[in-house]
């Protein structure tokens, strides 16, 4: 009669053959990310390097910069934009593979201040002119920055908030303006205060859709990663239901 030893040896010989495999044909895959994006990403990347076995090798920060980088060559073989636009451009111009991008998330502008109850559920606050103070993304490379500026300007708030506005590079930065109360206020994603199994800190106000244009952010497969099975797999898991899952966590739009 076959022992229990007997029995469980050849599965866990089939299992050890699967992990090798597995390993052997893993890769890596150079991601540029936009800074809204950067925990989620790394939450999704967990889950892609234990289905594929492929790891990832990350760079976050705005857009705007990255598009600049890609054009002087920076060795990026997958871009996750803030944006619909700036992909397109890049297959355009023949530094993007055609027929690769596809909308990732959509993504969700919030009014935060790291003080409890300082914002309120309107974003009146903007107009009251108690703070010294209001950060956004820079306008020039950064979508969430523009939609900041848009939201100014369709509350009619453009001219008499100008002097208080302290640009940062990137929505990040953004972030930890606020965070270390060097503005008391700032424009940032959704993504960034609303973070899975964790408490909101401070306050904030989530901008309605209608005071901003539609933040459509795409993933697309760069020239230098073409040929990287990792890039194209990344890409192709993006799309899945557990990576939807964890997008959806962080309060991005599907």
């Amino acid at each position: 009669m076959p022992t229990l030893k007997s029995r469980l040896l050849p599965t866990c010989i089939a299992a050890a053959c699967a992990a090798v495999g597995l390993n052997a044909n893993a890769g890596e895959v150079s991601v540029a990310v936009a800074a809204n994006f950067a925990g989620p990403l790394a939450k999704i990347g967990e889950g892609f390097s234990a289905t594929t076995g492929h790891t990832l090798k990350v760079s976050s920060g705005a857009t705007g910069k990255f598009y600049s980088q890609i054009l002087s060559g920076a060795p990026f073989e997958v871009l996750l934009a803030a944006d619909d636009e700036t992909p397109r451009k890049l297959i355009a111009e023949g530094h993007a593979v055609a027929g690769s991008s596809h909308t990732y998330a959509i993504g969700k502008l919030v009014l935060w201040s790291a003080q409890p109850g300082y914002v309120d559920d309107q974003g009146a606050v903007l107009a009251a002119g108690t703070y010294a103070h209001l950060a956004i993304a820079n306008p020039k490379v950064a979508p969430y920055g523009r939609a900041a500026v848009e939201v100014l300007k369709a509350r009619s708030l453009g001219n008499a908030v100008a002097p208080r506005l302290v640009t940062a590079e990137s929505i990040a930065q953004a972030y930890q303006f606020v965070a270390t109360g060097n503005a008391e206020l700032g424009f940032v994603a959704l993504s960034q205060v609303a973070v899975p199994d964790k408490p909101v800190t401070g306050s904030y106000w989530l901008v309605p859709p209608a005071l901003y244009g539609e933040i459509r952010q795409d993933a697309v497969l760069l020239k230098t990663g073409e040929n990287n099975p990792a890039a194209t797999a990344l890409l192709a898991y993006l799309k899945s239901p557990a990576a939807q899952a964890v997008i959806r966590s962080y309060g991005y739009g599907p």
